[in-house]
């Protein structure tokens, strides 16, 4: 008998409180992330240095991919009141003549404006709004995170302090959406990649009354003495963004000068100046995205310059990536293995709107080697040339790389379709109109052409998956026929709307079953109306 035997039972010491996802960040993707978990029941903390909101905001443009996240979220009703439709990209020369102009439809493919301008303080107000609503999920400000530690297969220890002292929390899992400076990108042990691109300039937001001359769009000046971007925000909010000459910010006078294209600044005119900073625009991307229950969303993963558009966005699709996946390794029991596809899905897409954006950084500027002019050249030609810009713009979101959650299969029929979104029309079901998401909810979905076999009306059991036919929808016919131009009857829908498998035309089953079912098989299902029929979903791969 030991001494602590003979004396008695001891008082339980609390251990450290558990949570069960940790997110570091509480930017827009951080926030973001919460959401999308909350709503799967998952329970999440969001630990952020500030008390208010982040400090620095850049983002002003987002496509119709991301505010269907956003509505996944569900905040677009409320984005949707602060967000201003765009028309497109033009790229102009230094005499402001258009060189290439990128349309952006007034609804794409997503049910949304194919471009929205928005200012990112209120967006993080309409997230953390609807962060304040929602019992899974809770913000703690003024909080510095000193460590992210996991051993093992165990929990992962979070500690921080703030002004009440220290504080140690296990996690089952933390997502690191603490940006370029990341501490947790260090935990996770990541290195960054240069994808040689780095540039200094001046962003500059203002509030005016005057007239300004602007397309309703985004202007890039490709001027390798100047370049520049202008863009209209708001009904009265615009911002202008210089690369600088050197580290000094343009006073009133040179501004005046920078500005005048756009708009006459008299003396004592309305032009309030909002706010100004300076940023180095970098192209980075990080070596590993995970380690562990660890993982790096947004900046801290990936740095984008901005002449796309799409650094925010690239970091709410990791969100909407990763969030789905981890919610069902938690809450169902799914294989863990699951959580290796997020890295080998995002990263190769990451690297491409990164590719991208240099590529547009290259334009407007020429680049800073001796291949400048050549360069300058082959963009004005290549600009011209038939088809290029539409194929452009609608390149920035390209289909998933085959991968376990990605059944891609040479010489079938309906391949063209996996790896892609799914559309979004209007629907109309039961005399109600919505759009289609909303009638999908958060699980999977089979939408078919055809009546189900058998084996197919057991795999949507195995997955609680909703099962709609594309003819009973109102929607005019969109799904019906994009199904018959990707040469498909039915197709199986992750949670992110991303077309996992397909049954090509004529067919009677999934073309991959077996590679993707031992990874979505669940051990439980806290969920009653997405209950899994185990035994079906185990059987259907065999067939």
């Amino acid at each position: 008998m030991t001494v602590d035997q003979a004396a008695g039972p001891r008082e339980a010491v609390p251990g450290p409180e558990h949570i069960p996802v940790v997110i570091v960040g509480a930017g827009p993707v951080g926030v973001t992330a919460a959401l999308l978990l909350a709503r799967r029941g998952v329970r999440t903390v969001v630990l952020e240095r500030h008390h208010d909101l982040y400090p620095l905001p850049r983002a002003v443009a987002t496509d119709d991919e991301v505010r269907r996240i956003l509505q996944a979220a569900g905040v677009e009703e409320e984005f949707a009141a602060i967000a201003r439709p765009a028309r497109g990209l033009r790229l102009l020369d230094a005499r402001h003549r258009v060189m290439a102009d990128f349309p952006r439809a007034a609804q794409g493919a997503h049910g949304f404006p194919q471009t929205s301008m928005f200012d990112q303080p209120e967006l993080e107000r309409v997230l953390r709004d609807a962060l304040a609503r929602a019992p899974e999920s809770e913000l703690r400000g003024g909080v510095e995170v000193v460590g992210v530690e996991q051993d093992g297969d165990g929990p992962v220890r979070v500690a921080y302090h703030d002004n009440e002292g220290e504080h140690l929390v296990r996690a089952d899992a933390v997502l690191g959406c603490d940006g370029a400076g990341s501490l947790t990108r260090d935990a996770v042990g990541a290195a960054w990649e240069d994808l040689h691109f780095e540039e200094r300039w001046t962003v500059i937001d203002v509030r005016t009354s005057l007239p300004v001359r602007c397309w309703e769009g985004v202007e890039q000046i490709c001027d390798p003495q100047r370049p520049a971007t202008f863009m209209r925000i708001g009904e009265d909010r615009y911002r202008w963004e210089f690369r600088l000459q050197d580290d000094s910010e343009p006073d009133h006078e040179r501004l005046r000068e920078l500005i005048a294209p756009w708009v006459d600044l008299a003396h004592g005119a309305d032009f309030e100046l909002v706010r100004q900073a300076q940023y180095t625009f970098r192209a980075r991307i990080a070596d590993r995205w995970r380690r562990g229950r660890v993982f790096l969303l947004g900046d801290a993963a990936h740095l984008t310059p901005p002449f796309i558009g799409q650094g925010l966005c690239s970091g709410l699709r990791d969100a909407y990536n990763v969030t789905w996946k981890l919610a069902r390794v938690l809450r169902q029991g799914a294989d863990e293995r699951m959580l290796e596809t997020y890295e080998s899905e995002r990263k190769p897409h990451a690297r491409h709107v990164i590719r991208l954006a240099v590529a547009t950084g290259w334009a407007m500027t020429g680049g800073q080697d001796g291949l400048a002019a050549i360069r300058r050249g082959a963009l004005s030609a290549a600009v011209r040339l038939p088809g290029l810009t539409t194929a452009v713009a609608n390149g920035l979101s390209p289909a998933l790389t085959a991968g376990p959650l990605v059944r891609r299969r040479p010489r079938l029929g309906g391949r063209g379709l996996v790896g892609g979104l799914c559309p979004q029309p209007w629907v109309n079901v039961d005399g109600r109109r919505a759009r289609l998401d909303d009638l999908l909810g958060d699980s999977f979905a089979v939408l078919s052409a055809v009546p189900l076999t058998p084996s197919l009306k057991a795999v949507a059991d195995g997955l609680g998956a909703r099962v709609l036919s594309a003819a009973d929808l109102g929607d005019d016919g969109r799904l019906t026929d994009w199904l018959r131009e990707g040469r498909a009857d039915a197709v199986l829908l992750r949670p992110d709307r991303v077309v996992l498998d397909v049954v090509p035309s004529g067919g009677r089953d999934f073309t991959g079953t077996a590679g993707w079912a031992s990874l979505l098989h669940t051990t439980r299902s806290p969920i009653p109306s997405q209950r899994i029929v185990e035994k079906a979903l185990l059987r259907s791969t065999t067939r």
